[in-house]
């Protein structure tokens, strides 16, 4: 099972949401190249990145930070937040990230969504955060109707090989993750990465026992609950993409 350490931009800095709410964020770092560093220096080779001022407003918003991070770091990045056109596809492959998350996009144009992935092949993936079940669009700011698990089997047949499923109520709340829903998901036959409310070993190996192909690993970093490096020892950290 791939493990991704994540990191949420916000004002250029390291933050973390509780159940996607903007005005309940958490700063953890002053220096997201520096975070990245650290998650390297720990063992990991991948790393998942958002730009959640480019998720919010429609339009990445750290662009130049993050070209950073991918140039310095030497991790294999997956970034998501406000990526919405083709160009914003194009240049962040270019800057050197190896998949690039779509979200927003997926429900309000599947076509062009599935026009990416036909395209791009495995550098494309789709983030799926649902609210009760309903897929959560424009920063988590607005709920669809669109049912999420309904999607990610769109998302399958359209050619979208991995998909970054969240559990709204879970993300940020450090009380365990939704093992049913991605008990669920991994029957699909697309790559499942389980995101939100990860916080323990036992929980990661049930996860591994389910069939999820990787998961992303945040606030239980940043507070200490999970240990990078005993977890890369324990469940592995291979490259991102494989």
């Amino acid at each position: 099972m791939e493990i991704l350490p994540a990191i949420d931009l916000r004002d250029g800095k390291v933050v973390r949401l509780f159940q996607g709410d903007y005005d309940k964020m958490t700063v953890f770092g002053e220096n997201p190249l520096q975070t990245a560093l650290d998650f390297k220096a720990a063992g990991a080779e991948n790393l998942h990145l958002v730009d959640l001022d480019g998720a919010k407003d429609g339009e990445p918003k750290n662009f130049g930070l993050i070209s950073e991070i991918l140039k310095s770091s030497g991790l294999k990045v997956e970034i998501g937040g406000g990526i919405r056109s083709e160009e914003r596809i194009a240049a962040y492959l270019e800057a050197g990230a190896e998949r690039v998350i779509l979200g927003t996009l997926a429900v309000r144009d599947f076509k062009f969504t599935a026009e990416m992935a036909k395209k791009y092949g495995r550098h494309i993936a789709v983030g799926v955060d649902a609210r009760g079940g309903l897929v959560a669009i424009n920063g988590w700011l607005e709920t669809s109707r669109v049912e999420s698990y309904d999607l990610c089997t769109r998302l399958r047949d359209a050619g979208i090989e991995t998909i970054i499923y969240t559990d709204i109520a879970c993300d940020g709340a450090s009380r365990g993750t939704n093992l049913e829903a991605y008990e669920r998901l991994c029957k699909i036959g697309v790559n499942i990465i389980a995101s939100g409310g990860i916080s323990s070993m036992e929980e990661l190996g049930k996860l591994r026992e389910i069939g999820v192909w990787g998961a992303i690993l945040g606030k239980s970093l940043y507070t200490g609950k999970l240990d990078l490096r005993t977890v890369l020892s324990e469940f592995g950290g291979g490259e991102v993409g494989k």
